[in-house]
């Protein structure tokens, strides 16, 4: 494994890097190819148009510009199927092309087709109202927005607040990047959130594809707003110190032809390798020719465009393990055996891009964070590029919510496995971090069940009020929807994520507009206005998000080693472990509370209740004293030199206790 590792490695650098010092002059010059593609303004206000078309007979470009004359200005055919056209300025002085006008580029194909398309490299694209195909719209403001606040240090504990801008609001409509940046960023902040992922920010034509279906690479949705708002959401961001990813699809593309990248010179491959292998069998998308010089210029220049022009702090990559393997992981189950990733499964130039991807981007930018969403455990999936691994900072603990939702939807309570659970939660390669979550954005959606509504199903909508006494039901669904979040938070990754409204168990599932649904936007929305009164439950469980997001940040167990779980008591249904200088307790147990219950502890000294998932503000039963002080014994137990005694309620169903050592954190 070690020698394929280190050969993959000596592959990149003799293959990639080196090659682009030699004929590009540099990757940073290669990978800023969104200056010279596309349509670019000169000093003296001509226009500069560039467009890699191989298979092209003929290229021209059209628009408001000349009355949409499809011939008057033709392209002319240079080198390695490059088109070039320079339209000067206007008798005035001004662009030929004004700002906000329409365009597009005229394919004349080797077997007579005229193809109607938009530059791949097409920064803003539009669509009307009642129109099926987007429009290529010249941007080029004449007062660009431009950032004040310089970008936010790496965190050292990643909290990921995941969000959809067009859902992120209670009305019935598509969201905008004005009313994120004004209503959605402060809750947030107050949250303990640090970073925010932003999905669905690149161009996709159908809105309910979650944005996973790609048409314009390097246009920000139109949906959501101008490109400049999108900017001023980031530097709102940067200045309440939150740093912001972008979650990235090089995975595949939408398959669409006149306002997507498919068939952009009329052949069935240019960007992307020919059918069969070109296309995704599940997913109905084309898939990219990593091997492509064009290809990668374009790629890689995707990522710098939105690190230099929109100031994003860095990526999630989507559909990693489709990308590494030429079977897609379609039909794999992956036991963790090494012959699964290392052989001619694996997809070499797409592995080898991956590297060159976070080669760039940590030597551009140190501060620069990528996650790779991979479900196969490819190993050094995490580790630097230097060593042969393929440089990502984390990859994503997918198991978990996969284990929550199985363990709600099959088990009783009684019947859980908790070693099982602890195996799941610690499952991952020591030295490659973890991002952690207890629920993912596809469960919000509809036909699936977020962690509320598989607790509290139909009660959520009669039940929720702290006027009247929680029923069975909702007592059970609040505890159990803390304690999951807190276990995986504390326990799960070395950084934590949480899906826009999931922090609050928001009371609906996720459904974009479609014929099925009357093209109703109902249910895409988030309800943030069920917090604006203490009067819901709903509250309750926000407040202990916030609650345990800023004991993280006080504490920093996200970036401490991996934790000792001292306790995994099947029986009593109990777990301890210790990280970062704090003791986790949870009681699992759905009818037990326990008096005196011994757990082990590292270091000696005093200790007291941190954060209480039983206090009354979190929807709990407020039976613990938080005066109480807990004294260690000098007492080996379970592994630990020392121990001390403490106090396990039953709320219901669960507890948890977080403790901390007074003696190690004051003086």
């Amino acid at each position: 494994m070690r020698q394929y590792v280190m050969l993959t490695f000596g592959e990149f650098r003799r293959s990639l890097q080196m090659q682009i010092d030699n004929t590009e002059g540099g990757f940073d010059r290669f990978t800023r190819s969104y200056k010279t593609f596309g349509v670019q303004r000169q000093p003296d206000d001509s226009l500069f148009f560039t467009e890699w078309a191989p298979a092209a007979e003929a290229l021209f470009l059209t628009g408001d510009f000349n009355e949409w004359n499809k011939f008057s200005h033709p392209y002319t055919k240079k080198e390695f199927g490059k088109w070039e056209l320079v339209l000067p300025p206007k008798h005035d002085g001004t662009p030929a092309v004004d700002h906000k006008t329409k365009l597009k580029v005229v394919v004349h194909t080797k077997k007579g087709d005229r193809l109607y398309r938009i530059s791949p490299w097409a920064k803003y694209v539009t669509r009307e109202e009642k129109a099926v195909v987007y429009d290529w719209v010249h941007w080029d403001p004449p007062q660009p927005y431009t950032p004040i606040h310089p970008r936010p240090k790496k965190p050292t504990s990643l909290r990921i607040y995941e969000a959809h801008v067009g859902i992120a609001s209670s009305e019935a409509n598509v969201a905008s990047y004005a009313n994120f940046t004004i209503n959605v960023l402060p809750r947030i902040k107050e949250l303990g959130y640090n970073c925010i992922q932003l999905m669905a920010i690149m161009e996709h034509a159908y809105y309910a594809s979650f944005g996973y279906q790609v048409t314009s690479y390097f246009a920000a949705s139109s949906r959501f707003g101008t490109p400049e708002e999108l900017k001023q959401l980031i530097d709102a961001a940067h200045s309440m110190g939150i740093v912001v990813l972008l979650d990235v699809v090089h995975s595949h593309a939408s398959k669409n032809t006149e306002d997507g990248l498919n068939c952009f010179d009329g052949s069935d491959s240019c960007f992307f390798h020919s059918p069969p292998r070109g296309e995704h069998s599940l997913w109905g998308s084309r898939l990219f020719n990593y091997g492509s010089w064009e290809v990668l210029r374009f790629l890689l220049s995707n990522l710098r465009w939105w690190m230099e022009e929109y100031c994003f702090d860095g990526f999630r990559f989507d559909g990693v393990t489709s990308m590494l393997y030429h079977h897609h992981g379609i039909g794999s189950g992956f036991s963790g055996d090494y012959s699964e990733y290392f052989g001619l499964q694996v997809d070499e130039d797409s592995l080898v891009y991956l590297m060159l991807a976070n080669h760039i981007l940590h030597t551009l930018y140190p501060d620069c964070i990528t996650v790779a969403e991979d479900v196969s455990g490819m190993p050094a999936l995490c580790r630097g590029v230097e060593e042969g691994g393929l440089g990502f900072d984390y990859r994503l603990a997918m198991a978990i919510p996969d284990k929550w939702i199985q363990i709600l939807k099959e088990l009783k309570d009684e019947d859980w496995d908790i070693g099982d659970i602890i195996h799941t939660l610690t499952n991952r390669r020591y030295g490659e971090k973890c991002i952690a979550y207890a629920e993912s954005h596809d469960q919000a959606l509809v036909g699936d069940k977020s962690l509320a509504f598989w607790l509290m199903d139909k009660e959520m909508y009669t039940n929720m009020s702290s006027q009247i006494p929680m029923t069975a039901i909702i007592d059970r669904g609040m505890q159990l929807h803390k304690m999951i979040r807190l276990l995986t938070h504390g326990l799960g990754g070395e950084g934590y994520l949480n899906f826009i409204g999931n922090e609050f168990g928001h009371p609906e599932w996720l459904d974009f507009p479609r014929e099925g649904n009357n093209q109703s936007y109902h249910y895409a929305r988030r309800q943030f206005n069920l917090l604006d009164t203490d009067q819901l439950r709903y509250y309750q469980l926000y407040a202990f998000d916030r609650d345990m997001n800023r004991a993280e940040e006080e504490y920093g167990w996200l970036a401490a080693p991996p934790a000792f779980v001292s306790a995994k008591h099947e029986e009593d249904k109990v777990i301890v472990f210790d990280r970062g200088h704090v003791v986790f307790i949870f009681n699992f147990h759905p009818s037990k509370s326990f008096q005196d219950y011994r757990v082990a502890v590292e270091a000696p000294g005093k200790y007291k209740i941190k954060l209480d998932s039983d206090e009354d503000q979190y929807g709990g039963h407020g039976r613990l004293d938080h005066n109480t002080e807990f004294y260690t014994e000098p007492r080996p137990f379970n592994g630990r030199p020392n121990s001390m005694q403490v106090i396990l309620q039953r709320p219901s169903f669960v507890v948890s206790d977080v403790l901390r050592n007074v003696s190690i954190h004051t003086k």
